[in-house]
């Protein structure tokens, strides 16, 4: 099944952008299993010839006015706009995933883009910091780009992750090598070709495609900064390879991600919007909600209430807005799936929903699953799952739900439920997450591009949006100009004294808050 946009002369035209002299690799039409477009693979020679020519491109980028940078975006967000549907497509065709999420997607690096319009100005602009000695010396912060920031993008949001972090890279004056998962190239690829459409420089932005290992460790091996986002276990030796350099490198990894159901909470509202929390993307997204903790008071309710709004899901295949749920990416996505709940179900847990694939729908379909009664000894308790895969548990009261919560190597993302949202936000703020999220799953903290996104732990290290996310991709320096001596006395004076007047100075300007 192939989207109507999805013709030879598009794919000509994606394939073009791919450094690639490697042979060819053919992705999978998720809905149905079959062929779905044929692209260049690359090899760790292309990988280097991609990063000589950014860099090349990147010093006259770099010397571009940031109004003139700027304006390029200006027109790549009214394009990204006017393609929303063939955006939605490709997403669809390479990743299975329904329509709701496709927008929600496609949404992202739209929301990404307009935020540093907005802000890189005041971002990257020269700052006066105070200087050694009021008066003595003045001293500027400078925002330089760190050169060429290699991007490794995931397949669960190939576009999102990858043209939204590619925008605020090459928005602070950077070159970009991209490099979208094998399954996953041709939404990013769409999105580099809109780019180029809206007058980014020739060679700047740079594709390449392969196996991880080889063409991704290319990538890690030979640009000045790398942002990832994948595995805990590939974050890793990536974070160790760039220390080897020592390159910056910005992570977004694994989660087991919590939510909590206060005593107090509404509970039929509560249940619509986990469900939302739990299943989006068939709970293929790194925020996905996985164990949910709930208050002994209103479990029995909550349980119920929660089995019968994932019982409403849709789950269907087709490029339209009808589905609720759609497809699991991949065979080996939907073997993991399938094992862990199997393994909970032999080990003595309880499947109050799903609990199996649907093989009628399309090859890695797989049903919304909610388990209880799961034991510390079951795959599914800690490992995370990836998948439309959530446990219930109860718990006593607040300081046990966080400690529940917090017993994990995992630190992404979590949610909480109540009535009373201070009290929701403050049990929220004692979660070791990078983002939380009250009455919500992750929308909320995910979509305030003003804030910052990230996690700690196994989660990663690093944030993308709000300040952080644009200035990671710069390196600061300071400009210090002295106008008196500072560390030289007069000629005739003796250093002790003149280190007894100095002393009295930083008291003084103590005192007064000066310094």
């Amino acid at each position: 099944m192939r989207p109507p946009s999805l013709t030879d002369e598009l794919l000509d035209t994606l394939r073009a952008r791919v450094t690639g002299s490697g042979g060819t690799h053919t992705t999978t039409a998720v809905f149905t299993g079959g062929d779905l477009a044929t692209v260049p693979e690359s090899t760790p020679d292309d990988v280097h010839a991609a990063v000589e020519h950014a860099a090349r491109a990147q010093r006259d980028w770099a010397a571009t006015p940031l109004a003139t940078r700027l304006a390029v975006f200006e027109r790549f967000h009214r394009l990204l706009l006017r393609h929303r549907d063939t955006v939605a497509d490709l997403l669809q065709a390479e990743t299975g995933k329904a329509r709701r999420d496709a927008f929600e997607e496609f949404a992202e690096p739209a929301l990404v883009t307009s935020h540093y319009l907005r802000t890189a100005p005041g971002l990257l602009r020269p700052r006066r910091r105070a200087g050694a000695l009021p008066g003595a010396v003045s001293a500027t912060e400078l925002r330089h780009p760190k050169g060429v920031v290699g991007i490794i993008a995931p397949w669960n949001y190939p576009f999102a992750l990858s043209i939204g972090d590619l925008v605020p890279a090459l928005v602070a004056g950077n070159a970009v090598v991209l490099k979208p998962d094998r399954q996953t190239p041709l939404s990013p690829l769409f999105g580099v070709e809109l780019l180029y459409r809206a007058g980014l420089p020739a060679g700047l932005l740079q594709v390449v495609l392969g196996d991880g290992p080889t063409v991704g460790g290319a990538v890690v091996d030979t640009c000045d900064y790398v942002g990832f986002t994948g595995s805990t276990r590939t974050g890793t030796l990536i974070a160790e390879r760039a220390a080897r350099r020592l390159i910056g490198c910005s992570l977004e990894l694994g989660g087991k991600n919590p939510l909590l159901v206060l005593d107090d909470a509404d509970i039929p509202a509560t249940a619509r919007a986990a469900v939302r929390g739990c299943f989006a993307n068939a709970g293929q997204l790194c925020l996905s909600l996985e164990r949910v903790y709930v208050h002994d008071s209103i479990f029995d309710a909550f349980a119920d209430a929660f089995v019968a709004e994932t019982g409403r899901l849709r789950l269907a295949a087709g490029y339209d807005y009808r589905a609720d749920l759609g497809s699991l990416t991949s065979r080996r996505a939907l073997t993991t799936v399938a094992e862990h709940v199997d393994d909970a179900r032999a080990k003595g847990a309880t499947v109050l929903a799903g609990g199996r694939p649907r093989p009628d729908l399309g090859p890695y379909f797989y049903e919304p699953t909610v388990l209880t009664d799961v034991t510390p000894d079951m795959r599914c308790h800690a490992a995370e799952t990836f998948g439309p895969v959530v446990s219930l548990y109860p718990f006593d009261d607040d300081d046990e739900a966080v400690a529940l919560a917090n017993r994990t190597e995992y630190g992404l993302n979590a949610s909480v439920f109540g009535r009373d949202r201070r009290r929701a936000a403050a049990v929220g703020a004692r979660l070791r997450v990078g983002t939380v999220n009250v009455n919500d799953g992750y929308a909320s903290a995910y979509g305030s591009t003003d804030a910052p996104m990230g996690g700690v732990g196994a989660s990663g290290l690093g944030r993308r949006h709000g300040a952080e996310g644009l200035l990671k991709y710069t390196e600061s320096q300071t400009v210090a100009t002295q106008r008196v001596a500072l560390l030289d006395p007069p000629r005739r004076l003796p250093y002790g004294l003149f280190a007894k007047a100095m002393t009295g100075s930083l008291r003084i300007m103590r005192a007064l808050g000066i310094r």
